[in-house]
């Protein structure tokens, strides 16, 4: 959650080029016979013979995390800004490339916390519909979240089958997650404010949360008082350990997908953390 803005002059210094390359490209009748002879056009002819009808959108997002509730919504045309590798938006130089794929976009996804996203929609002098989605991996939220996107792109179906599975593999882990508690008690857990869904994942009860800010020593001492079993850390903005001498035992989470935009890893591999922080084989 700490990719809060990258290189904008960068990004404006880049968009000249993009627009010297991309004001070449009229609608001339030569471009749609050179088009139309390598197969490369994505737009049908509508009924009719009105506007032509694209069949899939294209969609470009700041991060795999967009990313991947695009992917989940049905979105097959998705373009990753800033690459999963990168920690901090800011280190991440964009490219003429970005810029182009932006462009060319029909939605650009972007959170609240990167007010970087429509920037870079403006530099790139984009129409694209620019869209503010609520990057939280509670279930709820996720699947509100994809439902609102399949509506806007038109992929309502897709997206539907997607909670469908989603729903049967989040009940799985959670299942598997309350079998795993010693004694079959749920365990307490001091949480980031950005990690609380694998608390509830868990089934975990929540005795506190933390962050973004840094803890402050009042609230160290509060929250070391509440004597957690756990404290689910947040692996993208950790600040180390956080109740050092509480006997708490601290686990990253982490909320961004991989490079292949699948959002289900994310909640195996939170299940996975927290049945070691369980003591489960």
């Amino acid at each position: 959650m700490a990719r809060t803005s990258v290189r904008i002059s960068s990004l404006l210094a880049l968009s000249a080029a993009l627009f010297l390359t991309a004001g070449c490209g009229g609608d001339t009748a030569s471009d749609a016979a050179s088009d139309a002879a390598s197969g490369t056009a994505s737009d049908t002819p509508a009924a009719g013979g009105g506007a032509p009808k694209k069949d899939k959108p294209v969609v470009v997002v700041t991060t795999t995390w967009e990313g991947a509730f695009a992917k989940a919504a049905g979105a097959e045309d998705v373009k990753v800004i800033v690459p999963q590798s990168v920690q901090h938006a800011p280190d991440y130089d964009p490219k003429p490339s970005d810029l182009a794929a932006v462009a060319k976009a029909d939605f650009v996804l972007y959170a609240p916390f990167e007010p970087y996203a429509a920037k870079i929609k403006e530099a790139a002098g984009s129409k694209a519909k620019l869209v503010e989605v609520n990057l939280d991996n509670d279930p709820d939220k996720v699947n509100a979240e994809v439902a609102k996107l399949g509506a806007l792109f038109g992929t309502e179906e897709a997206a539907a089958r997607w909670k469908t599975g989603f729903d049967t593999e989040y009940a799985k882990l959670n299942t598997e997650l309350r079998a795993a508690w010693p004694g079959g008690k749920a365990p307490s857990v001091v949480t980031q404010v950005f990690t609380a869904w694998a608390a509830k994942l868990a089934g975990a009860t929540t005795v506190g949360t933390f962050g973004p800010e840094a803890v402050t020593p009042a609230r160290l001492a509060e929250l070391s008082a509440k004597k957690p079993a756990l404290v689910l850390d947040n692996a993208h903005m950790s600040t180390g350990t956080v109740l050092p001498d509480s006997g708490a035992r601290q686990l990253k989470i982490v909320n961004y997908p991989g490079d292949d935009l699948d959002l289900l890893p994310v909640y195996r591999n939170a299940a996975a953390e927290l049945k070691k922080g369980a003591g489960a084989p």
